[in-house]
């Protein structure tokens, strides 16, 4: 015995209605994650009641990148259909790199030790770390690189041994 068809129209029994919402719900968000997960997409999913309450969904990347991905395309479509505002897109673009830019030169120049007057004893300890970091990667690579000289005048002294 299979479920009736019901018709897609507004439920008039508030009880009815939110036992309804509540059930689609969760079901939407199910397979809202099945396809984040099965399909390896970016997905983000917002549903509000007729109460004003929010539910929402976001695969791994999270809500905020994926919505920042949507309005990015959805400005770089807009901008194809009316090019006075694809100057406007290449210019926020533009604005964007230069700030990015300007956050590496920083960060730099707080690597080199400059620019540190205004730091804070966590950010200057996050700096030693990553000095530190830095600095032990550069003694492994030398190490590596010195055990691969020896070993190769060891060989050509065997050699010349012959």
């Amino acid at each position: 015995m299979g479920r009736g068809k019901i018709a897609i129209e507004r439920i008039d029994n508030a009880t009815n209605r939110q036992v309804t919402f509540s059930k689609r719900r969760g079901g939407l968000m199910k397979k809202a994650r099945e396809l984040a997960i099965l399909c390896d997409a970016d997905l983000a999913l917002i549903v509000f009641s007729s109460t004003g309450r929010l539910y929402d969904f976001a695969s791994s990347r999270g809500m905020e990148e994926i919505l920042e991905r949507y309005q990015k395309s959805k400005e770089e479509y807009c901008a194809v259909l009316n090019p006075a505002s694809e100057e406007k897109l290449w210019q926020r673009e533009v604005a964007t790199l230069r700030q990015q830019v300007q956050n590496l030169q920083h960060n730099n120049r707080q690597l080199l030790g400059e620019e540190l007057s205004g730091s804070t004893v966590p950010g200057l300890q996050f700096l030693v770390n990553q000095v530190e970091t830095s600095l032990h990667s550069i003694r492994r690579r030398k190490e590596q690189v010195m055990a691969e000289e020896i070993h190769e005048l060891n060989r050509k002294g065997f050699l010349i041994q012959k």
